[in-house]
Protein backbone atom coordinates (compact mmCIF):
# COMPACT_ATOMS: atom_id res chain seq x y z
CA UNK A 1 0.00 0.00 0.00
CA UNK A 2 1.23 3.54 -0.70
CA UNK A 3 2.20 5.69 2.28
CA UNK A 4 -0.68 8.10 1.70
CA UNK A 5 -3.19 5.30 2.32
CA UNK A 6 -1.73 4.91 5.80
CA UNK A 7 -1.88 8.67 6.31
CA UNK A 8 -5.57 8.64 5.30
CA UNK A 9 -6.21 5.72 7.69
CA UNK A 10 -4.51 7.57 10.56
CA UNK A 11 -6.50 10.77 10.00
CA UNK A 12 -9.70 8.74 9.58
CA UNK A 13 -9.15 7.42 13.10
CA UNK A 14 -8.53 10.89 14.46
CA UNK A 15 -11.53 12.48 12.74
CA UNK A 16 -13.89 9.65 13.71
CA UNK A 17 -12.73 9.80 17.34
CA UNK A 18 -13.69 13.48 17.30
CA UNK A 19 -17.27 12.58 16.34
CA UNK A 20 -18.03 11.01 19.71
CA UNK A 21 -17.82 13.98 22.12
CA UNK A 22 -19.56 16.40 19.78
CA UNK A 23 -22.36 14.00 18.91
CA UNK A 24 -22.96 12.91 22.51
CA UNK A 25 -23.04 16.47 23.85
CA UNK A 26 -25.16 17.63 20.93
CA UNK A 27 -27.87 14.98 21.19
CA UNK A 28 -27.85 15.38 24.99
CA UNK A 29 -28.64 19.07 24.59
CA UNK A 30 -25.40 20.21 26.23
CA UNK A 31 -23.25 23.06 24.90
CA UNK A 32 -19.67 22.00 24.13
CA UNK A 33 -16.62 23.67 22.55
CA UNK A 34 -16.21 23.52 18.77
CA UNK A 35 -13.88 25.31 16.34
CA UNK A 36 -16.78 27.75 15.77
CA UNK A 37 -17.15 28.89 19.38
CA UNK A 38 -15.61 32.11 20.66
CA UNK A 39 -12.81 31.68 21.50
CA UNK A 40 -12.40 28.67 19.18
CA UNK A 41 -12.18 25.40 21.09
CA UNK A 42 -12.72 27.12 24.45
CA UNK A 43 -16.09 28.82 24.29
CA UNK A 44 -19.30 26.83 24.06
CA UNK A 45 -21.28 26.09 20.92
CA UNK A 46 -24.94 25.15 20.86
CA UNK A 47 -26.00 21.50 20.82
CA UNK A 48 -27.18 21.89 17.21
CA UNK A 49 -23.76 23.16 16.10
CA UNK A 50 -22.18 20.18 17.86
CA UNK A 51 -24.43 17.68 16.09
CA UNK A 52 -23.73 19.29 12.71
CA UNK A 53 -19.98 19.35 13.45
CA UNK A 54 -20.11 15.67 14.45
CA UNK A 55 -21.92 14.74 11.23
CA UNK A 56 -19.42 16.69 9.11
CA UNK A 57 -16.60 14.86 10.91
CA UNK A 58 -18.38 11.55 10.30
CA UNK A 59 -18.58 12.16 6.54
CA UNK A 60 -14.93 13.25 6.36
CA UNK A 61 -13.86 10.27 8.48
CA UNK A 62 -15.80 7.87 6.27
CA UNK A 63 -14.20 9.26 3.12
CA UNK A 64 -10.74 8.96 4.68
CA UNK A 65 -11.57 5.43 5.82
CA UNK A 66 -12.39 4.44 2.24
CA UNK A 67 -9.36 6.26 0.79
CA UNK A 68 -7.10 4.55 3.34
CA UNK A 69 -8.50 1.12 2.41
CA UNK A 70 -9.05 0.30 6.08
CA UNK A 71 -10.43 -3.22 6.42
CA UNK A 72 -9.99 -6.45 8.34
CA UNK A 73 -8.08 -7.79 5.35
CA UNK A 74 -5.47 -5.04 5.73
CA UNK A 75 -4.27 -5.31 9.31
CA UNK A 76 -1.57 -2.65 8.88
CA UNK A 77 -4.11 0.00 7.85
CA UNK A 78 -6.41 -1.12 10.66
CA UNK A 79 -3.56 -0.69 13.17
CA UNK A 80 -2.75 2.78 11.84
CA UNK A 81 -6.45 3.68 12.00
CA UNK A 82 -6.66 2.66 15.67
CA UNK A 83 -3.42 4.52 16.40
CA UNK A 84 -5.20 7.67 15.17
CA UNK A 85 -8.19 6.91 17.39
CA UNK A 86 -5.95 6.37 20.43
CA UNK A 87 -3.83 9.47 19.82
CA UNK A 88 -6.74 11.88 19.44
CA UNK A 89 -8.74 10.27 22.27
CA UNK A 90 -5.88 10.76 24.71
CA UNK A 91 -5.25 14.30 23.46
CA UNK A 92 -8.94 15.20 23.85
CA UNK A 93 -9.06 13.74 27.36
CA UNK A 94 -6.13 15.97 28.32
CA UNK A 95 -7.55 19.05 26.59
CA UNK A 96 -11.00 18.74 28.15
CA UNK A 97 -10.02 17.56 31.62
CA UNK A 98 -10.75 21.02 32.97
CA UNK A 99 -14.50 21.32 32.94
CA UNK A 100 -15.84 24.23 30.97
CA UNK A 101 -18.21 26.64 32.74
CA UNK A 102 -21.89 25.92 32.22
Amino acid sequence: MPWYDYLAAFFAGMVLANVVPHFVHGVSGDPFPTPFSKPPGRGLSSPTVNVVWALVNMVIGYVLLRVGHVSRANLASLGVFFAGVVLLSIQLSISFRKKHPQ
